[in-house]
């Protein structure tokens, strides 16, 4: 099988600044991946780039190929990947229950509309999605009346419905308070020990659960590091990756920078 993700000399331009710059990285299939850097380094334009929201320059040589395609329908891609984006979060806080909005992600839609046809199938494989992330008791709530917390997991359960190849985290727990983060984490852990690839973009090094294994760094819209977590996690090169001084802690098999 060909990789997940495959950038090669990627280069991305967002208005009159390079957002990734000679980009060359691989994800493979059933990953569990994080890709950690600071404001302003390149994730939210890889996610993008992902996504198809942003394209790379036409540069002989280079390509972003997605299961080996570089060319795709973008209704046949969302499938493949269950996105997880704060735009996203964004825009699903309309007149919806949750259990519409887990629904439409069937439809890569954000609620159900009358052209959609629901089927008994498509509505036990959104009931058992959101059993698995403990959030039955949302189906009827409305999206306005959820915390943060409970609309996060919402969206993942939407991410899911389809039993995507990977499911794509930007800044997961951003705008949660401690309890909610608590429980996202043991969700993301359910998922990944059930064999969901995971990738998660983000620049909070406690995000990253155990069961990730790699960790890609980004400075400057380029690989600054990228390997096995516990030789990439290591105090003097998250220093020179976000430039200042820590000092690195691990517990339980979480990550702390104080």
């Amino acid at each position: 099988m060909p990789p997940l993700i495959e950038y090669s000399n990627v280069t991305v331009s967002r208005g009159d600044r390079i957002a990734l710059n000679s980009l060359t990285l691989s994800i493979g299939l059933g990953e569990h991946v994080a890709v950690l850097g600071p404001n302003g380094s390149g994730k939210s334009s890889l996610i993008k780039t992902i996504t198809r929201e942003c394209y790379p320059r036409l540069i002989p040589g280079s390509y972003l190929r997605i299961l080996g395609q570089e060319a795709w329908n973008i209704f046949e891609l969302r499938p493949l990947l269950g996105i997880v984006s704060n735009d996203l979060v964004d825009t699903c806080t309309g007149n919806y229950s949750g259990g519409e909005i887990v629904l439409s992600g069937f439809f890569s839609s954000v609620g159900i509309w009358p052209h959609h046809h629901v089927t008994e199938e498509m509505e036990a494989r959104a009931r058992a999605v959101m059993e698995l992330l403990e959030i039955s008791h949302l189906a009827e709530r409305g999206m306005t009346e959820l915390s943060t917390g409970e609309a996060r997991r919402v969206l993942i359960a939407r991410a899911l419905v389809h039993d995507p190849k990977a499911l794509v985290l930007d800044e997961p727990t951003a705008s949660l308070d401690l309890h909610a983060t608590y429980e996202l984490r043991n969700i993301l852990r359910k998922i990944a020990q059930g064999g969901t690839g995971v990738i998660m973009v983000t620049h909070h090094l406690h995000d990253i659960i155990p069961e990730i294994g790699r960790v890609i760094l980004l400075k400057e819209g380029r690989v600054f590091a990228d390997g096995p977590k516990h030789n990439v996690l290591e105090a003097d090169t998250l220093a020179a990756l976000f430039g200042t001084r820590f000092e690195l802690t691990r517990r339980d098999g979480f990550y702390h920078l104080w």
